[in-house]
């Protein structure tokens, strides 16, 4: 089995990663995913190359698939089942690997995060950040859980597993050139297209 440099890595990687690929295929996510990344694109402009970190079976890569239709995708996964599901969507290029360990094969134009970085150990958010802005050619897109200090809550009965803080300002911060260009939150009691409490920021270089 491989050995991670975190607990957080072990346990998307094994069964309780298996078990999140049959919370995650619902059509209804696909549509809000549309949805949700339509806003996001709103002030974009020139996107051809796209990656996610934490792509899981690609639901976000599909919704995105479907507004940039010209544009090529990869994805980043730690999980080993996920990861090869992801590698069925066509012209996507999947990465089975932690996003810890991802080394930038080439610069994209839009990279992105949604529910990944609020599993990342804390100690190690310096590091992604790095890898999310080194492999960004313009756009950096974080949509994650928002709290304006770092807190950590129980996830579905396992402590140390869902961190919360403004991974987006965090980012501002590091990095002089980086810009917030839009930002929004989707209510998880939505009237059509529903997401989990989710705060998204655009950034641009």
């Amino acid at each position: 089995m491989t050995k991670f440099k975190t607990e957080q890595e072990q346990f998307w990687a094994t069964e309780f990663g298996d078990d999140y690929i049959s919370r995650n295929c619902d059509p209804r996510l696909l549509a809000s995913n549309i949805a949700l990344f339509s806003k996001i694109l709103e002030k974009t402009s020139g996107i051809t190359s796209v990656i996610e970190f934490g792509a899981n079976i690609g639901m976000n890569i599909l919704a995105m698939k479907q507004l940039l239709p010209f544009a090529t995708f990869s994805g980043v996964e730690i999980n080993e089942k996920a990861a090869q599901e992801l590698a069925k969507i066509p012209d996507v290029k999947a990465f089975h690997q932690s996003v810890l360990d991802f080394i930038p094969d080439y610069m994209r134009d839009f990279v992105f995060t949604k529910g990944i970085l609020i599993h990342i150990n804390p100690n190690e958010l310096n590091a992604m950040y790095e890898k999310l802005y080194a492999t960004a050619r313009r756009y950096v897109c974080i949509a994650e859980y928002y709290n304006p200090s770092p807190v950590g809550i129980p996830y579905r009965g396992h402590q140390n597993r869902l961190f919360k803080r403004d991974f987006a300002g965090e980012m501002l911060d590091a990095y002089a050139d980086l810009k917030l260009i839009d930002y929004g939150f989707i209510y998880h009691r939505d009237n059509n297209f529903r997401q989990d409490d989710i705060n998204w920021f655009l950034l641009s270089k």
